[in-house]
């Protein structure tokens, strides 16, 4: 039988508490990422990244079980989110506004040669819009706060605007992108179910 990772049962960053902010340390990993802009809900180049990014992702999956006798099982959709703006996305919520970076984390064993191969194969079966420009990088956040937010994603304001008020408490200081890790299958979750955590990368005063 082929090893089998969940890298969400190993990594304490993928498990967060609702109600509470934790600070955390995240170390540097590395995911299959794919950039963008506009309304998740809307956007032509969101539908292409989502419908690229797991198709390599599961690819991966495949490729690693039957040649390195190591399976693992495939990780959440994750995003980044910004905006010049950042009012658009913490109270006006305006997500025609909105950047993202779509992300899916892979074990470190997961090389730029293995997905050059898993982009061929998904290209040549599925067409996949977006296969080109998906990336593998790492990514390293360090220092941050998260949280567990419980239901739908436009409810999320209140949390943010609740968080950014602890890191003011704290003395801590915005350092990156808002991250989200989307734990729960919004096809198969009613909105009022769904698990998310909130995350923001911070710097103490002492820190550059």
């Amino acid at each position: 039988m082929p090893v089998k990772t969940d890298l969400k049962r190993e990594l304490a960053t993928y498990t967060a508490q609702h109600g509470t902010f934790s600070i955390v340390q995240v170390p540097a990993l590395r995911y299959l990422m794919v950039d963008g802009h506009g309304d998740p809900n809307t956007s032509p180049a969101y539908a292409d990244a989502i419908g690229s990014l797991f198709p390599l992702a599961y690819k991966l999956k495949f490729l690693s079980k039957a040649e390195l006798d190591h399976d693992y099982v495939v990780m959440p959709l994750e995003a980044l989110w910004w905006a010049e703006d950042m009012a658009s996305f913490t109270s006006e919520r305006n997500k025609s506004r909105w950047d993202w970076t779509l992300m899916n984390l892979v074990p470190e064993w997961i090389t730029e040669e293995h997905l050059h191969r898993a982009r061929e194969s998904v290209a040549q079966k599925t067409g996949a819009a977006a296969v080109d420009a998906v990336r593998l990088e790492r990514y390293e956040e360090g220092l941050s706060v998260q949280t567990l937010h419980v239901g739908s994603y436009d409810d999320e304001a209140p949390v943010l605007e609740a968080m950014h008020a602890y890191l003011a408490s704290q003395g801590l200081g915005l350092a990156g992108k808002h991250h989200e890790i989307y734990l729960s299958d919004a096809r198969r979750t009613s909105p009022a179910r769904l698990k998310t955590i909130l995350r923001q990368p911070v710097t103490r005063p002492s820190e550059p």
